[in-house]
């Protein structure tokens, strides 16, 4: 008999990304790429403003967060934007801030519902374009409260009671939007992204070199999460040590309003940056969809990366007054 050859089999796609489908009442997470509970990953995420100054430390929740941004707002203070949806039993946020125009930007790549205390004149225009909750107007009284332990404006916080009941008040919509579907790539469960460019390399201490509170991350390869470090020790939430699995260092270009030290920050800008993971690095560029769209990583050859499951620290770095991270071997 004639010999049929095997028809050929592809072998299957480690970057192809999985249908994010129900299974035992869990479901991908858009944030990190884990199964959770799907109340928590079909539920719009939180997107809060987090003070970095020294008077409000620690942040409370933030250990929560799927995906952080750092990024400066005047001169050389940072401020954060956490993103959660894992914050049911939280009764205190924060210390919530003000608004800085490309947070909404951020709020927005995962069609969150962004929290803020106030906002500076420049970001008011902009607000317009997220559903938030503002602690100076509206369903302010609603979402926050004052603690006792700090003094103002410190002592700003949100709890998960609060968010919700102005959340209903205001009439937001906590269904994701029928047109989202998602922002990173992950790895397959139970598998790990690997880096294919020749320009990978070992990270196991980064430095994002931002000035007033100099912080960096260390690999940890026991649990392979990098730890993270400010003002010259451990850079503590209320639940302990931050550590996430991937950071991502995008450099983007920056000036100041006029003659204020508001930060303006480009991050519509097609730029640059690294993706480092599992003790390595990896050079990316960065381009975003649109004015509101999300922003995609590619490595050197041009394909989207695909991240490690786990928590994401995103620094967003300026071009003009930085100096490009630090990223150490062992």
């Amino acid at each position: 008999a004639p010999q049929t050859e095997a028809p050929e089999t592809e072998a299957p796609d480690p970057d192809e990304q999985e249908p994010r489908v129900e299974k035992d009442g869990r479901i991908r997470s858009y944030l990190t790429g884990e199964m959770v509970p799907v109340s928590q990953g079909n539920r719009r995420p939180l997107a809060i403003m987090m003070s970095n100054d020294k008077a409000a430390l620690p942040q409370y929740g933030i250990n929560r967060a799927g995906v952080v941004y750092e990024a400066p707002v005047e001169a050389t203070m940072n401020r954060y934007l956490a993103v959660m949806e894992d914050y049911d039993d939280l009764t205190r946020i924060g210390s919530v801030r003000s608004c800085r125009t490309y947070y909404v930007y951020f709020a927005r790549e995962f069609d969150a519902i962004y929290a803020h205390f106030g906002q500076s004149t420049f970001a008011k225009p902009y607000l317009k374009f997220v559903d938030n909750i503002n602690g100076i107007e509206g369903e302010g009284s609603t979402a926050y409260f004052r603690s006792k332990d700090k003094k103002s404006p410190h002592n700003a916080y949100a709890s998960f009671g609060g968010i919700q009941r102005a959340i209903e008040k205001l009439g937001y919509s906590q269904e994701y939007d029928a047109d989202y579907d998602g922002h990173f790539k992950f790895a397959k469960e139970g598998t790990q992204a690997v880096m294919h460019g020749a320009d990978v390399r070992e990270a196991y201490k980064v430095t994002p070199g931002y000035k007033l509170n100099n912080p960096w991350f260390e690999y940890h390869e026991d649990d392979g999460l990098y730890y993270r470090f400010q003002y010259g020790g451990p850079h503590m939430g209320n639940e302990g040590q931050i550590a996430v699995k991937n950071i991502i260092i995008q450099y983007c270009p920056a000036a100041y309003y006029a003659s204020t030290e508001y930060r303006n920050i480009n991050v519509q800008a097609d730029t640059w940056g690294y993706y480092i993971s599992n003790g390595q690095v990896e050079d990316i560029t960065c381009e975003k969809d649109g004015e509101f769209g999300v922003t995609h990583y590619y490595d050197a050859s041009g394909n989207e990366i695909t991240l490690n499951p786990g928590k994401t620290w995103i620094c967003i770095c300026t071009t003009n007054d930085m100096q490009p991270a630090k990223i150490e071997g062992k």
